[in-house]
């Protein structure tokens, strides 16, 4: 159970966290002669930082940084007051022939395919758990807009597989995703903005057969608020193979929906808060931010890990525009849904409409 900090408690615990941080200022040269900490301990993870930054990610915000994001919900959301499990700790990866058993967890094992190599080289620096955050961290400051995480070093390495059922699926009910996000501290709101914000920068992987790297929105490159948009439009359903499992809505040429986003997006316990960060790219950036910290420290104790973020490189800001609607489209296409205020007033792209390209995978030079 989560419990607040009474007021007293909170006021008289940063006192002394001021001060430690006052006298922290003093910036000390990594063994590396290039780069400097203020704490000392986090020198070894700039090259790391780098080598993900340049040879895994390649420097953009393409299909392996966006596995690195999904990695770091599935693993840490592995947790619950009931049945136990480790949340961020690396579960996923130690555990993986367990864990990607789980249905939820399908496609993962394309992901973690593509990070063992660099897991492998760099586990005498940080245990996995530490290595899940750390890429997730670095994953994100490749695609403009997306905030810059903290991240804390220090996680044990995982004694157990997560229990199976805890990770959320595309096809659950609100009630139910809900239910699992807050058992562990999560208020409707803060789900939102993680789910939201994640497919903000995803695609399909293997929910849907014969989808794979089907963008979500039609900027799967740029953390941007496109995502509350796209969803937001009215859709056809298609069912696919297998029933359920082949559900997803789509109302823009080249991209896919989420059924649990699109649930999301007209629940009326979810609904406002999905509306609030259509062009609110401020809102999104904090609270996304916020809540990824949240899931990246379940399981573990902040006070027992480093403050390691430093190493995190700068933010890339966002330079876009505003949201807007797809050519041909107008506010009548959008399927109102929040009852307290109306949808923001959008503009429509000019030209015809064209096909958002998938995403290109991994493995793919195309």
């Amino acid at each position: 159970m989560v419990f607040s900090p009474t007021l007293t408690s909170l006021v008289l615990a940063l006192f002394p966290l001021a001060s430690v941080n006052a006298l922290r200022t003093k910036r000390t040269l990594c063994p590396d002669g290039v780069n400097t900490a203020v704490n000392p301990a986090c020198c070894a993870l700039f090259p790391v930082v780098q080598d993900l930054a340049d040879n895994l990610f390649e420097n953009e915000c393409g299909d392996s940084a966006h596995g690195a994001l999904r990695l770091v919900f599935h693993d840490a959301i592995g947790i619950s007051p009931t049945l136990g499990g480790g949340g961020a700790d690396g579960s996923i990866v130690i555990f993986n022939q367990t864990e990607l058993e789980n249905p939820a967890n399908l496609g993962i094992d394309d992901i973690l395919s593509t990070l063992s190599p660099f897991l492998f080289k760099h586990l005498d620096t940080l245990s996995a758990g530490d290595f899940v955050q750390l890429a997730g961290a670095v994953s994100l400051v490749q695609c403009p807009g997306a905030p810059r995480i903290p991240f804390f070093s220090g996680r044990a390495p995982p004694v157990a597989a997560a229990p199976t059922g805890l990770v959320p699926q595309p096809f659950d009910s609100v009630a139910s995703i809900l239910q699992r996000f807050g058992e562990v501290g999560f208020s409707p709101e803060e789900v939102v903005a993680v789910v939201g914000g994640s497919h903000s920068v995803a695609g399909a992987d293997d929910i849907v057969p014969n989808m794979q790297g089907i963008p979500f929105d039609q900027t799967p490159s740029v953390f941007d608020t496109q995502i509350f948009v796209d969803v937001q439009l009215r859709g056809t359903l298609f069912t696919g193979e297998g029933g359920q499992q082949g559900e997803v809505e789509t109302a823009v040429a080249g991209t896919v929906r989420l059924q649990s986003d699109s649930l999301l997006a007209r629940d009326s316990s979810t609904s406002c808060a999905w509306q609030s960060f259509a062009n609110n790219q401020s809102g999104i950036e904090t609270a996304f931010g916020q809540a990824v910290l949240k899931l990246s420290l379940l399981g573990q104790v902040q006070s027992q890990l480093t403050d390691c973020s430093e190493v995190i490189p700068a933010a890339i800001a966002f330079t876009g525009g505003p949201a807007t609607l797809p050519p041909g489209l107008t506010m009548n296409d959008i399927e109102q849904a929040c009852p307290t205020a109306p949808f923001p007033t959008l503009s429509t792209q000019p030209g015809p409409a064209t096909s958002v390209p998938p995403i290109p995978q991994a493995d793919d030079d195309s």
